[in-house]
């Protein structure tokens, strides 16, 4: 084409893997993202849902438009009964992929993995399957399974940035999945190279949220003087030093760092980092 009783880390990846892939997820399609053939056939406007009779007479072109429409209108049923009869007249790879987009919106990650599955199966190098079929794993699972679904995230986004290296929602997806299993460092570089592809990403996808799937007061704080880094880095020093403040209140151990560090070296130079170091937060517990 790059949700609500379930644990919230798995809210999150969605709204970041939709927002990447619409075209979970269609909006304009990102740099090096793959784009529909261009449709010929006018569909419908209306977003409601078309009649079984109505659908039937319906090509799959006009179809697949009536599903993106009604999707967009949040009828995620009615948008699956559209995608489903396209593929009674056209089994294409890209209606198996929206299907799973619209299952992961429905909190169905197992329905979602399959047809995502299928779309891989007739479209190899269809990086946005690759995506949403690590979305359902990152989703799916109990607690005890959750570092194997992860991992198994994993390997499907870091094969749909083989086919799609300029897609930052997928080192984006990447990058929340190492977060989860606490490899910061590496989170932190493709957190880093989402940031150089789409430096307005970060905002979209919500700090707020990926903090919060952080298990511990530690791994918060981690987390944070990482993200301090990473903005540091860029000259973001608005974002660096509401990064450090983060780092300090969850009580990060090794916050004097930012005096040895070149990467901090422009931050330093704030006199709001100087009274934020005076000031010194007391950790929040």
């Amino acid at each position: 084409m790059g949700v609500w009783s379930m644990p919230l880390r798995s809210y999150c990846i969605i709204g970041f893997a939709l927002l990447a892939t619409l075209p979970l997820c269609a909006g304009t399609p990102q740099a090096g993202s793959r784009t529909n053939p261009s449709i010929t056939v006018q569909a419908p406007t209306a977003t409601v849902a078309p009649t079984l009779a109505e659908m039937r007479a319906m090509t799959a072109e006009q179809l697949d438009g009536a599903g993106d429409r009604l999707r967009s209108a949040k009828d995620y049923l009615s948008a699956l009964d559209c995608y489903r009869e396209a593929l009674r007249k056209n089994a294409a790879a890209e209606y198996y992929n929206k299907i799973a987009i619209t299952e992961l919106m429905l909190r169905h990650p197992e329905e979602a993995a399959k047809a995502a599955k299928t779309a891989i199966r007739k479209d190899k190098q269809m990086a946005e399957a690759w995506n949403n079929l690590g979305v359902a794993h990152y989703v799916s699972g109990t607690a005890h399974h959750k570092q194997s679904q992860t991992r198994d995230a994993i390997r499907s986004y870091k094969r749909a940035i083989q086919l799609s290296p300029s897609n930052a929602s997928f080192h984006n997806n990447l990058a929340a999945a190492l977060m989860d299993l606490r490899e910061f460092d590496h989170g932190a570089a493709e957190y880093r190279r989402a940031f150089e592809l789409d430096p307005d990403f970060f905002e979209r996808s919500s700090e707020n949220g990926i903090s919060a799937r952080m298990g511990s007061p530690q791994d918060r704080a981690h987390f944070s003087f990482v993200m301090a880094r990473l903005f540091a880095s860029t000259g973001d020093l608005d974002h660096a030093l509401h990064f450090l403040r983060s780092a300090m209140e969850d009580g990060y151990p090794k916050i004097d760092d930012v005096y040895q560090d070149k990467v901090f070296e422009t931050v330093r130079n704030d006199e709001r980092f100087v009274a934020l170091m005076k000031e010194r937060p007391v950790a929040i517990k």
